[in-house]
């Protein structure tokens, strides 16, 4: 009957019917841990860490009661304040926040050495 034993052996491994310190113990601890830290190299879980923003802003974002959006921008890293420069910082910072959208207005805000955008948009 070494069949029988063999299955019996298999069920109590999966059943977790030893205790602790004995050798199958050890075994079943000693294949899980295994598993936990070479499965990785082996098995592809497609985790993936997130990338991080490209433009390091902060932004808000309120609905302005007609439909748009309107968005609130950390400008402090514009490098100048041409229109078509500005507007180019704007879309590339709000478009993977809200998706496609466009610009309808622009006001720069002051507020001492800081300065901030309003952006008045709506989706495409």
């Amino acid at each position: 009957m070494p069949a029988t034993a063999f299955w019996r052996t298999i069920r109590d491994y999966i059943l977790w019917s030893y205790e602790r310190g004995t050798i199958q113990y050890d075994v079943m601890v000693t294949l899980i841990l295994l598993f936990t830290f070479l499965s990785p190299y082996w098995i592809n879980f497609r985790d993936k860490p997130l990338q991080p923003n490209p433009h390091r802003t902060e932004v808000v974002v309120v609905a302005d009661g007609r439909g748009g959006l309107m968005f609130r921008v950390d400008g402090s890293g514009f490098q100048n304040t041409d229109d078509a420069y500005v507007r180019a910082e704007l879309s590339r910072i709000i478009d993977p926040i809200s998706g496609k959208v466009t610009i309808d207005r622009y006001e720069r805000d002051n507020a001492g050495r800081v300065t901030n955008y309003r952006v008045w948009a709506h989706r495409d």
